[in-house]
């Protein structure tokens, strides 16, 4: 199993970039909550131990490796909510949510390194896009833990507010206990009204 590297990070200083962001988002699959990104610019002198893709690492090495980034990188998170989702639609919204992150770095980056083949039309830096960037490029692994666990905190949280749903578990992803849920105790102000599965409950007959 490859680990992401600093190949991309290396190529763009080769280009003269010195403030190099990994940026990722998550949580477009989910039926609820926002969709979050994050952006990181690594001190390559000062790596955080073992990055790699969040979906690869335990929920406790991910919460480590989340003091490690935040403790010794340039970080940003950011958000776009359901209404903005269910008002643009979700690759727009993770786009939105990836643009507040990156100008929220301060100081701004002079490169991207974006997770996915498109790169969001709100910015304005020198970027490119990676596929599976978060398995590839470690400023992108970086993000995609950063990101990972600050929505994950938002859907423990909505979970108190709003129980049955199994979102401390399920993060707002359509597993048999949300589905379940979304029919016997109804749509909650957090869904997203525009997904399919939550639309057809709220529009039967």
């Amino acid at each position: 199993m490859t680990q992401p590297d600093l190949t991309y990070e290396t190529a763009a200083r080769a280009k003269g970039a010195l403030r190099i962001a990994g940026v990722d988002e998550v949580g477009r699959g989910p039926l609820a909550g926002p969709v979050t990104a994050a952006a990181v610019i690594l001190d390559l002198e000062a790596l955080p131990e073992g990055l790699n893709d969040s979906k690869k690492l335990t929920a406790k090495r991910r919460a480590a490796l989340e003091g490690q980034i935040m403790a010794q990188t340039t970080w940003a998170v950011a958000h776009a909510s359901v209404a903005e989702i269910d008002e643009l639609n979700i690759l727009r919204a993770s786009h939105l949510a990836m643009e507040r992150a990156v100008a929220a770095l301060d100081p701004q980056p002079d490169y991207l390194l974006i997770d996915g083949n498109l790169i969001p039309r709100g910015l304005s830096l020198p970027a490119e896009a990676v596929v599976k960037g978060d398995a590839k490029s470690m400023s992108i692994a970086a993000a995609s833990i950063l990101a990972k666990e600050a929505r994950d905190r938002i859907m423990v949280d909505l979970a108190q507010q709003f129980p049955g749903y199994g979102w401390e578990k399920n993060a707002g992803y359509p597993t048999s206990q949300h589905r379940e849920a979304l029919v016997k105790i109804g749509v909650t102000p957090h869904h997203r009204l525009s997904f399919k599965p939550v639309h057809n409950i709220l529009y039967q007959d």
